[in-house]
Order: structure tokens, then C-alpha cells, then sequence
């Protein structure tokens, strides 16, 4: 280096030296997003799309447990988490889930029984991570009644998928909490990360439905 050169000169290049070569940083959110589709795409391949005993299950913690043993709804839980951060008035949206959600369990337990279920459950999880990971973009778009039209949707039809293998109040109980704390730890993760898992849970929706019995 001269010796010569001013100071100011010399901290100019010591900054350009230090400074990251650019697109440095979208190569690794891309890289990362490759990863997190790739992990979230092997679990919807290799583990059941959702839980379904074969009977009633009854008992709070049966019912605090049973979110954490279908894939489809857990990715959709984190993924409507993720998505409360990113729209206005979002906080609505996790109650909303879970009101629509009693409500579909309830109408199931009554006998309601609705055409291929099982589909439409995946492809929530594809629709809420979808919805997720273009948040920033549809802020302006997508007014919050429509929003909470969509999520109310989504709950009801996990609700009724769920809503004959939990017997009693005390297991709706806990399904309901282990829900909404699912959904709570969905809107933990940084603007980039949730915009990544929302991606990531999307891909593995697309995964499930592409697997999902008509």
C-alpha cells in the first residue's frame, strides 16, 4: 500500500476489501431456501400426510399431542404463525383459526362428512404456505377480511378432518391449545426466515397433495 495515499483513500479501499462480493447474500437465502425445501419435501414424502387411528381418541393429552402426529396439519399451523406477522391485522388471524376449527370438528362429530377431505387438507398446506412466503408482496393486495375468510376456511376443514378421532372436552381442549401454541411458534422466526419457511412449507404441500388420495 503507498504510503503516500490519504487516509481517507486508504479506509475507503480497507472497506471495499472487507465488503461482501455481491449477490453474495441472495446466493445464500437461495441456498438455504434449497435446503429448507428439500428437508420439508423429504418429511411430506416420508412420513404420514396426517393422523388418523382408526378411532376416537380421548383425554387432554391425547388431544394436546395429536397435532404433532399428521404433517399436514402441523405445516399448516406454523404456516398460518408465519403468515399472522406478515398481513394487517394478523393477530386475528390465530383466533380465527381456531374458532373455524371447533366449529369443523364439531360439525364432523355431528355427521358431517365432506368429499375428498384428505386432498383438500393438502392443498391448505400448500395455499397457506403460498400465502406466506408472498406475504410482503400481496400486504396491499389482499384486504384482512379476505384473509381471515381464507384462514376460516382452511381451519374448518382441518377441523373436520380431525374432529371424529378426538372424543370429550378435555381432548378438544388440547388440540386446541397444542394448535395455537404451533401457531404462536410459527410467528417467531425474522422477516426473511418466515418468508423462507412459508416457501419451504409450500413446496411440502405440493409434495402432499401430489401424494394425497382422491
Amino acid at each position: 500500500m503507498n504510503t503516500n495515499e490519504p487516509a481517507g483513500r486508504r479506509a475507503g479501499h480497507a472497506c471495499n476489501e472487507d465488503r461482501t462480493p455481491e449477490g453474495g447474500g441472495s446466493r445464500s437465502g437461495r441456498a438455504r431456501l434449497a435446503g429448507a425445501c428439500i428437508a420439508l419435501a423429504a418429511l411430506a414424502v416420508s412420513l404420514p400426510a396426517t393422523a388418523h387411528p382408526g378411532h376416537a381418541q380421548s383425554g387432554f393429552q391425547a388431544g394436546l399431542l395429536h397435532p404433532f402426529t399428521g404433517l399436514d396439519h402441523l405445516l399448516a399451523l406454523l404456516a398460518v404463525g408465519l403468515w399472522s406477522r406478515q398481513v394487517r391485522h394478523g393477530a386475528v388471524l390465530v383466533p380465527a383459526f381456531l374458532v373455524l376449527m371447533a366449529l369443523g370438528a364439531a360439525a364432523a362429530g355431528a355427521g358431517l362428512a365432506l368429499p375428498a377431505l384428505e386432498t383438500s387438507i393438502a392443498a391448505t398446506v400448500l395455499l397457506l404456505g403460498g400465502l406466506a412466503a408472498c406475504a410482503p408482496s400481496l400486504q396491499r393486495r389482499l384486504p384482512p377480511q379476505l384473509a381471515i375468510v381464507v384462514v376460516g376456511g382452511c381451519a374448518f376443514l382441518h377441523g373436520a378432518a380431525h374432529g371424529q378421532e378426538l372424543a370429550g372436552i378435555a381432548s378438544g381442549a388440547g388440540f386446541l391449545l397444542a394448535s395455537a401454541l404451533l401457531m404462536a411458534l410459527g410467528a417467531l422466526p425474522g422477516a426473511r426466515l418466515r418468508r423462507l419457511a412459508g416457501a419451504a412449507i409450500g413446496v411440502a404441500g405440493l409434495c402432499l397433495l401430489a401424494g394425497a388420495p382422491v
